[in-house]
């Protein structure tokens, strides 16, 4: 058995960025490419949608940049406006992420500047297919993509903001092929709405939910890396997803 490069890429804990910001349809937006020298498709690309520290975040960045080095060009818009949750927030006495932040990131605010950059990409860049992988706050507009047909492939991992209609309506109107990254201790997608959607979904051939057992909220993306079996899972739900995009895109 031979081994292909993506066999080969794993996340990372640490290291240093290797993309960069680009202005794309007006929106700071960071933009990672496969190593020089590498075979990939032009035409095809992987949107990143952040959870709520935005793409600025050193994780967020990594997690990019491990998808480009898995042969995919990578995109993370600046979807929150520069406007991300801050250590001094979350360190600020009752502050509290749905009234001090929320309302400023609804998705009357967020999607327009997706769409900016969606357009931006098509027109400017020849982008023709694209996939999606969001995290936590980004896995609610993985499912708006998703439901709009905007995206060919959507990973969502452990999402915020989401609702089992909303899995309902994406089984009735949506072609994308998708996939949900999902964990035992999750506030925000816990185990009775991981049954339900499982429920609704069940016998739909585009779906499929991974589960990590020992786990929490935000593993996929920001796992501990002196935790064993956080780390492990995260490097496990990006492997998972490098295999989904590439049966789906």
């Amino acid at each position: 058995m031979s081994l292909c490069k993506d066999c080969l890429v794993t996340a990372r804990h640490e290291g240093t960025p290797a993309g960069g910001f680009q202005q794309i349809g007006g929106i700071d937006t960071y933009v990672s490419l496969p190593p020089a020298g590498t075979e990939y498709a032009k035409d095809k690309a992987v949107l990143f949608l952040t959870d709520v520290f935005g793409p600025r975040a050193l994780h967020a960045q990594l997690l990019a940049d491990d998808y480009a080095r898995a042969g995919y060009q990578v995109y993370v818009p600046d979807y929150l406006n520069n406007d991300p949750v801050t250590e001094e927030m979350r360190a600020t006495p009752g502050f509290d992420i749905m009234t001090d932040w929320g309302p400023r990131h609804t998705q009357a605010h967020t999607q327009p500047i997706l769409d900016k950059v969606i357009d931006a990409l098509r027109s400017e860049r020849g982008i023709k297919t694209f996939g999606c992988t969001g995290y936590c706050f980004g896995g609610r507009y993985g499912v708006d993509l998703a439901l709009s047909n905007t995206v060919a492939s959507s990973v969502i991992a452990h999402p915020g903001l989401v609702t089992l209609d909303d899995f309902i309506a994406l089984r009735k109107v949506s072609a994308a092929k998708f996939m949900i990254v999902s964990c035992e201790d999750d506030f925000s997608f816990g185990l009775e709405l991981q049954a339900q959607v499982d429920e609704a979904l069940n016998g739909w051939p585009n779906y499929e939910r991974k589960f990590w057992k020992g786990c929490r909220h935000g593993f996929a993306v920001r796992a501990d890396p002196k935790d064993d079996v956080a780390r492990t899972a995260k490097e496990e739900a990006f492997g998972a997803t490098v295999e989904w995009f590439k049966k789906t895109l």
